[in-house]
């Protein structure tokens, strides 16, 4: 099983930028957990991180029939991008998404959530941990679907 997990902007600042909110474990920490997940559950993750929507999309298009589902936290494009909806949709690969923050309780401006009702789940507020949270439900989705 192959799941690609894509980082949308600034999540390589983790652990540098605003603690407050999304803790003091850093984007290594987070590659490295991946790295765990992967061994423990036997799936070929493979990582992708960019602070550019265009480089997304087409991570994404690239994706297309070469993995099983994608993990997805588009951060701040969350909030902004229909491009990475709309290729998201082109490509039809479950998506599951995941914030570090409880992003439904923060500002007004990031309750609009282009990505949410595309996803056949979402997790938020359980720090990095919601990565592993998400591909276990994606992994557990998939094999669900054979």
């Amino acid at each position: 099983m192959k799941i690609l997990v894509i980082d949308g902007p600034n999540m390589n600042m983790l652990g540098i930028r605003e603690v407050n909110i999304y803790g003091s474990e850093n984007y290594e920490t987070l590659l490295k957990l991946l790295d765990e997940v992967a061994l423990e559950e036997n799936i070929d993750i493979i990582h992708f991180q960019s602070n550019y929507e265009g480089a997304i999309v087409d991570e994404i298009q690239k994706a297309y029939q070469k993995v099983d589902g994608i993990v997805i936290n588009p951060a701040a494009y969350t909030h902004t991008s229909v491009a990475i909806l709309d290729a998201l949709k082109s490509v039809s690969i479950p998506t599951v998404e995941v914030h570090i923050s409880k992003v439904s309780e923060r500002e007004d401006f990031r309750q609009i959530n282009f990505i949410k009702p595309y996803a056949i789940k979402s997790f938020e507020g359980f720090g990095i941990d919601g990565y592993k949270r998400a591909i276990i439900y994606l992994k557990n989705y998939l094999k669900g679907k054979k």
